[in-house]
């Protein structure tokens, strides 16, 4: 019985690592392709935003939470359940605003950036910008518009990776003329 559980957590190890690793070679490939930092990093928030845009179908669905009363629960949901259900990993809900529409997400350890070193020629490459884009592709799912951002970077040096995110409006659903 141990043994099975075992290959189990062998398993899960082995996933996360290859989706690290396959992550990077897209990054390598990205730089590759395009001139200049700043256009991959758009490409990684484009592929993000496409990426939760579709997620969010899985997280509803395997996670059963409900619609979040507010951007505080939002925060909590965002860090304690769809972190650790897809990056293995929890991070801090912390810095909120005086009026609560901006937080910071801390992470202790970004498994995106397990086994990478940015060289020096690509400085301003956010290379898990891709985390951003699916925040804001997933969050714009369940009608919240937000901006997410890099704050801290421990590929550049920082002591924690740091996402920020800032809530700008609730989306009105765009009913179809006639389908009300």
């Amino acid at each position: 019985m141990s043994r099975q559980s075992n290959r189990t957590t062998d398993s899960k190890k082995m996933n996360s690592e290859l989706f690290t690793l396959t992550y990077g070679a897209l990054v390598t490939q990205l730089c590759k392709d395009y001139e200049n930092d700043e256009e991959v990093n758009k490409q990684l928030d484009k592929m993000g935003y496409n990426i939760g845009v579709r997620l969010i179908e899985d997280f509803l669905a395997r996670s059963s939470i409900g619609r979040c009363q507010d951007f505080r629960e939002t925060a909590d949901v965002i860090a304690k359940v769809a972190f650790k259900m897809y990056l293995g990993i929890t991070p801090s809900v912390t810095n909120w605003s005086p009026g609560g529409d901006e937080f910071s997400l801390i992470l202790e350890n970004n498994p995106l950036a397990d086994f990478v070193e940015l060289p020096d020629n690509h400085s301003t490459l956010i290379y898990s910008n891709l985390l951003c884009g699916v925040l804001r592709g997933a969050l714009e799912m369940v009608q919240m518009a937000v901006d997410v951002k890099f704050a801290q970077d421990s590929l550049r040096g920082d002591n924690v990776t740091e996402i920020r995110m800032k809530f700008i409006k609730r989306i009105e659903e765009n009913i179809p003329a006639g389908e009300e």
